[in-house]
This record gives structure tokens, sequence and C-alpha cells, in this order.
């Protein structure tokens, strides 16, 4: 393996027009925010806005990592307390029969260092995963694109997504099969439906990491969790499903997830640029930096969790300069997540801040 890159502000590239394409997503995520909120009465999210499950742990970052990989956040020992959520792809409150890539975000409270542009007054490191490894285009602009196609569905009739899904994930599973996958199907409703507790979730995006450069990823380590993988949600007739098997499987023995990072070792196989290409892991492997250990709880209540989504936002860029959101699409990710958050909060009367304890979204 080669040895990892060194961080440079020379491996980003900005792009001409980039400034004008992360106008026209926020403009995207406004109107599909302005849809939602009309709908339901109460403000959303414009990306992964219906919640599955909320859970409460603690991170605890391995003593003696090695060198490359002890770095930023990872530079010494320690715990933190965490919060995560679990959720899936689309702006609009569906139904879990319509099946979409499921997300994980997770918030890590009490950390110190100097922090990124935005956050300079926080104490918290957001990571926002996705149970694939690579993202779905390359570029922001391509993204809009992407975006834009997913606007105009929201609000539409919940029955002719359902009929989507069910046509749809047949596809995309038999192109996955033979070595195609189809990211865009998936978001349209074409993903499996398999138990988001089971899955193993990626930055998918590069990131500073100190010194160097990495993606990260969360993986199920703990039975209960790993013999979920691959297994799938029977979701007919169950619009709650997903909070159903999130419960009854977190009161029963909570979990425990190691984060891993993967290093930059080759630009040109390993680009910061295009988040579409997969860093193989024969080039870099995933090195286990922390682990997450989430005791029994339950993980979704009605009025309970309702509330604490509405005080909480995720978005790469609360956290350290040390790891610090690198590529076109992480840029565009900055300003447009935070907007989104402080509308949701704007309606939802429920002002956007950064917590520096659990009891304050509890």
């Amino acid at each position: 393996m080669n040895p990892p890159v060194r961080f440079s502000p020379a491996v980003e590239q900005l792009q001409p027009d980039e400034r004008e394409t992360i106008g026209e997503l926020d403009e995207q995520f406004r109107g599909i925010q302005e849809t939602t909120a009309k709908d339901y009465g109460h403000g959303v999210r414009a990306v992964h806005a219906k919640g599955h499950g909320i859970a409460r742990g603690t991170l605890t970052v391995r003593h003696g990592l090695p060198s490359e990989v002890a770095q930023g956040l990872f530079a010494h020992s320690g715990s933190y307390k965490a919060i995560l959520r679990i959720s899936t792809q689309p702006g609009d409150i569906l139904d879990d029969s319509v099946n979409s890539p499921r997300g994980l975000a997770l918030k890590l409270l009490g950390v110190e260092g100097e922090r990124l542009p935005g956050s300079e007054e926080d104490t918290t490191q957001d990571f926002v995963l996705v149970n694939s490894p690579a993202f779905g285009a390359p570029t922001a602009k391509l993204f809009l694109g992407n975006l834009k196609m997913l606007a105009k569905t929201t609000d539409k009739l919940e029955g002719v997504k359902k009929a989507m899904s069910a046509v749809l994930q047949p596809v995309a599973a038999g192109l996955k099969a033979v070595g195609m996958p189809a990211p865009n199907l998936e978001q349209m409703g074409g993903a499996p439906p398999v138990h988001p507790l089971g899955e193993t979730y990626f930055s998918q995006t590069a990131f500073r990491y100190g010194d160097h450069i990495a993606k990260w990823a969360l993986f199920p380590v703990s039975v209960g969790l790993t013999e979920l993988t691959g297994t799938r949600v029977h979701t007919r007739g169950r619009p709650e499903a997903l909070r159903e098997v999130i419960n009854e499987r977190l009161v029963e023995h909570g979990g425990t997830w190691e984060l891993r990072v993967q290093l930059c070792c080759d630009l040109e196989a390993q680009p910061v640029e295009d988040p579409t290409i997969e860093w193989k892991q024969a080039d870099s492997p995933f090195v286990t930096v922390a682990t997450l250990e989430v005791p029994p709880q339950i993980g979704w209540k009605p009025v309970e969790s309702t509330g604490t989504e509405d005080a909480l936002a995720f978005n790469i860029w609360h956290g350290l300069a040390a790891h610090q959101p690198l590529g076109n699409i992480n840029r565009a990710r900055r300003d447009t997540y935070r907007q989104s958050a402080e509308r949701r909060g704007k309606v939802n009367g429920c002002p956007m801040h950064e917590p520096r304890a659990l009891a304050e979204v509890a």
C-alpha cells in the first residue's frame, strides 16, 4: 500500500460556476421545504425528512492508534457523548414501503479544538453517512439535476410512489447483481428494503484527516446488529415498519458500531472531487479508530422523538478544522444544509443551535 497522501489545499479544485450551482441547489431545497411545510403544517428537512430512530450513546476513541490515523479528533483516546439519527432520503414523509437509501447521522458533543468556519462557537462534530460507499453524482451541478427530478415528485400522490418503488426495486437489484449499481433508481424508490440497523454507513465524500485525507464509515459489529445485515423488512401494509423494527432491536440489545477511516493513498485512484468513485479497500483498508456503544433504549417515541428531531441539525461543517469537508459536493453542502436547518427552525418556532449536552435535546 502506498503511504497516505499529505493534505494540501491544492487537492481541491473549485468549479467556475460553483457559487451559482450552490444557489440553485438552495432554491430547490427551499421549494421542497415550502411544499412540505404547507402539507404538514410543520417544518421538515429538505432531504432525509423522515426519521426512523434516534438513540444516545458514547463514542470512545481507541488508545494507541498508529500515528497516521491518530489525527484530529482521534489524536488522543477519550470518550464523547453521542446522538444518532436513522432516516431515509426523501424530503417528504412517506409510507415505509417506498424504499430509498438509508441514512445515519451522528453528532458528538464536547469536542474541543480549532473549528471550521461557521461553527466557531460550537463543540460538536457531525458525521452524515449513507448505506452506500459512493455518492450518486460526481459534481454539485449534476447533483442539482438529480435534485430537480426528486423535487418534482414532492407532494405527488403517495400511491404512485409506492407503485414506482415496487417496480424499481427488482430492476435496481438486477442491475446491482451484474455489477451495475443504479443509484438514481435507488433514490427514486428502488433501494432494497433492508433493516437499517444491519447496514454499514459511509461518508461517500472525502474529508481532511489532520495531516492526511480520508473517508469514514460506521460498521455494525455487535451480534444483535450483524445478524440483521442484508435482512429485509416487510413493509407492505406497515407505514411505520422501520420505526417498529428499530424499536424492537434497540430495546432488547442496543448496539455496537466501529467508526473506521480509509486513508487516501493515491489521488488518481482515490479522487477528492469525484465521490462517485469508490475507494477500493484493496488499495487502502478501513482502520478502526473508535467504538460507538448504544445501550438498550427505545428508538422512537412519537411525540418525544419528533421534538428531538426538531431540535437537531446535522451538517458535516459542524466540526473541527482538522476534519474539513473536501470536494465540490461537500462545499455545496455547507450553506445549503445550514439554510435548510434555519428555514425548518423558523417554521417550527425553534431556532437552531448546537447542543453542548444531551439534556438539551432530550
